[in-house]
């Protein structure tokens, strides 16, 4: 099988790479020229074999995936098939999906877990769209999940739109757990009782109720950094963890944990805080409770 990828980025590469040591054809473009197999998204059209092209979308979602997929609709033909593997909002999907059929060509939207190290381990695949289209991919989404005879990581969600549905669900589900684990650390650390950490948080990854990868990654990035003094504590998110609690609310489901995840990455963002600022001032006074003094700006 031949593919076309655009987007070759820290998962767009790896994929390639991994497509490539498991017999997967794969033409790559990137506007990184360093990278890049191609010098253009047309170049890399006319390099995949006619009769039914395949091209992976691995950039930023937004702007910048409508821009690939409209510039796609013009260069592909009736029976030709995009992938978007980015992290759309599972709506975007639609959208795409309608543009490209009315030139006749298929669509499926592909929700990807793995990060960095889905090279090495494999991907996890959610896909949503046609079955037909699916079945088409099957060699593709066989190269990139888990090996292994127990190995799974691949769904076939539902219809258009489901992939990167069930992503965000995902996403949000990470966003719960990885707030768990911080709190759990900081806990630990607050008392002088237990006196090997990382210790213990790696007895905890063999065995117990709470062993993940995530908490894998947490005790790697502790054996690193004990302290983890060279990281800063102002936490980004990607945007899904939004749309999960977003269409909570649409869909009157109560999420606490996700929600509260998210807004403690708000938080971290804070250098001060108006709001504890407004609780210390009242807790003064209608407590009479003493308010630290204002240290100098960080």
């Amino acid at each position: 099988m031949h593919i076309g990828l655009v987007g070759l980025g820290k998962m767009g590469a790896n994929m390639r790479t991994r497509m490539r040591e498991r017999g997967v054809e794969v033409t790559g473009y990137d506007r990184n020229p360093d990278v890049s197999d191609v010098a253009s998204l047309g170049e890399l059209v006319a390099a995949l074999p006619e009769g039914g092209r395949v091209v992976w979308v691995m950039v930023p979602a937004g702007d910048v995936t409508r821009g690939v997929v409209e510039e796609l609709a013009g260069l592909l033909t009736a029976g030709d098939l995009v992938v978007e593997g980015g992290n759309s909002h599972f709506t975007d999907d639609r959208e795409h999906a309608a543009r490209l059929a009315e030139h006749g060509i298929g669509y499926v939207d592909v929700g990807v877990s793995g990060g960095v190290w889905g090279l090495t381990n494999g991907y996890g695949l959610m896909a949503g769209g046609a079955e037909d289209d699916i079945a088409r991919l099957m060699p593709v989404f066989d190269a990139l999940r888990p090996d292994g005879e127990r190995a799974n990581g691949f769904v076939h969600a539902g219809s258009v739109g489901a992939g990167h549905y069930a992503k965000m669900v995902h996403n949000g589900i990470e966003y719960g757990l990885m707030q768990a684990y911080a709190e759990g650390y900081e806990l630990l650390v607050a008392q002088d009782v237990v006196t090997d950490v990382t210790g213990t948080l790696r007895a905890w990854t063999q065995g117990t109720v709470v062993r993940s990868w995530l908490l894998d990654l947490l005790v790697e990035a502790l054996e690193q950094d004990p302290s983890l003094a060279s990281i800063d504590d102002f936490v980004e998110d990607s945007g899904e963890g939004r749309w999960t609690v977003d269409e909570a609310i649409d869909q009157a489901v109560p999420l606490p944990v996700i929600s509260a995840a998210l807004f403690a990455r708000f938080s971290s963002r804070q250098v001060d805080s108006p709001a504890m600022k407004a609780v210390a001032a009242l807790r003064q006074q209608f407590g009479g409770h003493a308010v630290r003094p204002a240290g100098p700006p960080a």
